[in-house]
């Protein structure tokens, strides 16, 4: 048995069992990343889907995801790569940091800058982010990550220095909501905003879910947070409209109108506010 100690759960894993997240196991008394280099997705995307607006706007960049998440959203876009343990994928498809790297390389007369490590959370292997962002930076190019922020601060000091830009999603202001709903932590998605800002670009993203987190008090209490973080009121804020998903089929998708409101409510506090999903 071993301690994972990537996030809030410290989860205790007995010999060849896993984590809550189904990517971390253990191994000869060990914690490994068992999804390491194993891939699910991989695509040359605009650097705005990720999504980044003020980062190398108008450039390309290679998207590689795999599988596991250490959060529970019940409106998960992508549930199928993030839910599942990876035992319907071939255990061939796997690729090496080199490969990936190298890959990212022959792709840059397509526009590509670097790599963004995205779609499903990518921290927790973040030992495959770390050894490919190293690579990466090696040949010049830039490293994305796109993530949900729940990992501890050894966690993001390590890979930091590797990486260029982040978007961090923050689904709530509410301890509650992300306790019950998405079953995580809202303290340490925080601290890890709170850090990351000092030393990396970073871009924020809140879906509006229904019922949720739709209240123009909450959206005031986010706008009022991020402002009074470093870079403050230059931090952009992308702010999404909910599609019924996964398992929260029980409301309707988030009134446009709505969507534009709380922009505009954000817009009192932070210079770069933009929708999606509109």
């Amino acid at each position: 048995m071993a301690v994972c100690e990537v996030c809030f759960r410290h989860c205790d894993i007995k010999e060849g069992a896993l984590g809550a997240c189904n990517a971390r196991g253990c191994k000869n008394g060990k914690v490994v990343a068992v999804n390491y280099g194993r891939v699910t997705a991989l695509a040359l995307d605009p650097i705005e889907k990720k999504p980044l607006s003020r980062f190398c706007p108008g450039s390309k960049i290679l998207s590689y995801g795999s599988y596991g998440c250490n959060l529970f959203c019940p409106f998960c876009q992508n549930y199928d790569i993030s839910r599942t343990d990876g035992s319907e994928f071939e255990p061939e498809d796997k690729i090496t940091p080199e490969s990936l790297a190298g890959i990212a390389d022959k792709f840059r007369d397509k526009g590509n800058i670097g790599v963004a490590y995205t779609y499903n959370e990518p921290l927790v292997s973040y030992e495959f982010v770390r050894d490919t962002a190293k690579l990466v930076h090696d040949m010049g190019m830039k490293n994305i990550l796109v993530s949900n922020g729940t990992a501890s601060l050894p966690v993001l000091e390590e890979i930091l220095p590797y990486i260029d830009a982040m978007n961090i999603d923050i689904k709530s202001m509410s301890a509650d909501t992300y306790k019950n709903v998405l079953k995580g932590d809202l303290t340490m998605t925080k601290a890890f905003i709170e850090r990351a800002v000092k030393d990396c670009h970073v871009e924020l993203t809140m879906l509006i879910v229904p019922g949720m987190n739709d209240s123009e008090d909450e959206m005031r209490e986010l706008a009022d947070w991020i402002s009074g973080l470093e870079g403050g009121s230059k931090i952009p804020l992308h702010i999404s409209r909910f599609f019924p998903r996964y398992k929260m089929t029980d409301r309707p998708a988030t009134d446009v109108d709505v969507i534009y409101k709380l922009a505009d409510i954000a817009r009192d506090k932070l210079k770069f506010v933009y929708t999606g999903n509109c």
